[in-house]
């Protein structure tokens, strides 16, 4: 199957058909339609490797991810990745996945990025002051942050504000009339960990509480689930407890559902970030901050990346999503 059949099929130029698969914008919406509903009717497909080798690109995205703090291991993250995957498919980008220590002297990508393998890279969980970032803006190859860190000149990045939705949980549990509320959180320099402290520190500080139940905890499910036995075993134990992450806080409802303290009037008030996992094995509903559907995140980071790599303005690529918390019985 030909281009040629095509044109002339529909009374129009090769070319006209060639740019119009391409997804040249000077073609037409209509014209567009029609040829791309004839390619399809007559199972025409292009050949992937010459257009890439025409136009220049390589219709690939690079997604780097730390392997230290084991994102692989969080469905939140999983479910965003297969998001942003299907979404990219759509437009024939293959999305691949690039494991990389963010502490390292030498980063694996970098050997992508010089043998121009990928167009652009997704960059994950990023830092405060990140390395990775200096070192892609000075090579000047296009990268979409997820997550903000401090640099000096613009670049793309896509964050929900992670302090905000600490900070209105926390707000939620004092007005309510809690003054010791515990935070179950990782502690490195990852930006969105630091954010989310930071919320639940700012609102403890505005109402003069103190922070004396704030936990440092590994991303595990038993990590969250020995804290918060710990945390009952105080002598002033939390009325209240937040997590920063769904894993701490399936780990934090497992040990409150087995004393007893999950639900009814003796219950330890509990929220947790992203709502529990779909395969938790706790039935009860509970607080959430929630930053939005996963189809929603992946079809909008897609999105920025097929723009990043269109070339345009770094400005407008610069999206900071609102969380919002949703109560249950168990706040």
């Amino acid at each position: 199957m030909s281009l040629k059949i095509i044109a002339k099929e529909l009374g129009i130029s090769v070319t006209t058909v060639s740019r119009a698969l391409n997804g040249y914008d000077d073609v037409s919406p209509e014209t567009r339609a029609r040829v791309e509903a004839e390619a399809q009717r007559r199972g025409y497909r292009p050949n992937t490797l010459a257009r890439r080798l025409k136009m220049g690109k390589i219709d690939a995205v690079g997604l780097v991810f730390p392997v230290r703090s084991s994102p692989l291991t969080s469905n939140v993250f999983l479910d965003m990745v297969g998001e942003i995957s299907h979404e990219l498919a759509r437009y024939e980008i293959d999305l691949l996945l690039i494991a990389d220590d963010e502490q390292a002297d030498k980063h694996s990508y970098m050997r992508i990025v010089q043998s121009r393998r990928v167009d652009a890279l997704i960059v994950a969980h990023t830092l405060d002051d990140d390395p990775r970032l200096a070192q892609l803006l000075s090579s000047g190859f296009p990268f979409l942050a997820l997550g903000r860190s401090h640099l000096q000149q613009p670049y793309a990045w896509f964050d929900f504000d992670n302090q905000a939705g600490t900070y209105s949980a926390t707000r939620y549990l004092i007005d309510r009339g809690h003054r010791r509320i515990a935070l179950l959180g990782e502690n490195n320099n990852q930006a969105f960990i630091t954010q989310r402290r930071n919320g639940y520190l700012q609102a403890l500080r505005e109402s003069g509480l103190a922070n004396s139940w704030l936990r440092s905890v590994p991303p595990t499910r038993r990590g969250g689930y020995q804290a918060t036995l710990e945390l009952l075993r105080l002598p002033e134990p939390p009325t209240a407890i937040l997590t920063d992450s769904n894993i701490h806080g399936d780990g934090a409802a497992m040990a409150l559902a087995q004393q007893g303290r999950l639900i009814g009037d003796n219950r330890i008030s509990l929220v947790v970030y992203d709502g529990l996992p779909q395969d938790s094995i706790i039935e009860t509903q509970v607080a959430a901050v929630i930053q939005s559907t996963r189809q929603g995140v992946g079809q909008q980071i897609a999105g920025m990346v097929r723009r990043l790599i269109a070339g345009e303005d770094l400005a407008t690529l610069q999206v900071l999503w609102q969380p919002e918390f949703s109560p249950a019985e168990t706040a």
